[in-house]
């Protein structure tokens, strides 16, 4: 497992994505990215998050920042995603885990005493020249897409 740090250049990747595209973070060189790592489509936290980042979509268009979700879920399970909730965000599939483990955001979790592995709810805002300029850990939902939007909006 990596870990990433605030200055640091953002691990490249190609993924698939939603679609049947392939998604590769050098090529969105020139626009800053939102990438939020998110556990599982279509629970109530991941829901809440990517319908909240969808409503802004605009506001951070106009920021120059294009919105990237990322979860080990396969793509068609994020094509049905979107589907069912009216997203309008491009997701990416990492069911290998490897761009999860650069970022370190693929962690041991606790529930009820039982431990396993899955995605820390994390968002990292890059910049235009693919450096990392904001690093959000264990998001909490509720307000957290206003505040990325403002962070895009600053830098």
């Amino acid at each position: 497992m990596t870990d990433i740090a605030e200055g640091n250049e953002a691990p490249d990747f190609a993924l698939p994505r939603d679609g049947g595209g392939t998604v590769t973070l050098s090529e969105l060189r020139g626009k800053k990215v939102v990438l939020f790592f998110y556990p599982k489509d279509d629970t109530s936290g991941c829901t809440a998050e990517a319908i909240a980042f969808t409503g802004l979509k605009s506001d951070f268009e106009k920021a120059g920042a294009i919105l990237l979700g990322m979860s080990p879920d396969k793509p068609a399970k994020h094509d049905k995603f979107i589907a069912k909730h009216d997203l309008n965000v491009m997701l990416a599939s990492d069911e290998e885990k490897t761009t999860l483990e650069k970022y370190g955001v693929w962690v041991e979790k606790s529930m009820y005493g039982r431990k396993y592995m899955g995605v820390e709810r994390t968002t990292v805002l890059i910049d235009e020249d693919g450096v990392i300029s904001r690093i959000w850990r264990k998001v909490k939902v509720p307000g957290h897409a206003e505040e990325v939007l403002d962070a895009a909006k600053a830098g």
